[in-house]
């Protein structure tokens, strides 16, 4: 749950850019109590993030323009006819031809 959040933080903030960065540069693991502090992430930070991710201005809206692009995208995919919708019917296809093949 913690190994892949800078990935999925450059995902967001990066290539599909609807996201901000909070400012963590460090990944901890959970289960080490040595330090005996679990988080790394001040409120004030959040806080930061979550005000600039709000703002009315320039990048705000270009960042909820992404996100109503990417909504329309994911909804073209899996109505009928869409990649996920035709991705989906192709593999079980795929499933049930296997299927047949084997019990002849």
């Amino acid at each position: 749950m913690f190994a892949e959040q800078f990935f999925n933080e450059k995902l967001i903030v990066q290539v599909l850019k609807i996201g901000v960065r909070i400012g963590v540069e460090v990944v901890m693991d959970p289960t080490d109590t040595f330090k005996g502090e679990k988080v790394l992430v001040k409120k004030e930070d959040v806080n930061m993030a979550i005000e600039k991710l709000m703002e009315n201005g320039v990048e705000g809206e270009h960042r909820r323009n992404r996100v109503k692009e990417i909504k329309d995208m994911a909804y073209k995919a899996v109505e009928n006819g869409g990649s996920s919708d035709s991705n989906c019917k192709l593999f079980i296809q795929e499933i049930v031809d296997q299927n047949s093949y084997h019990n002849q």
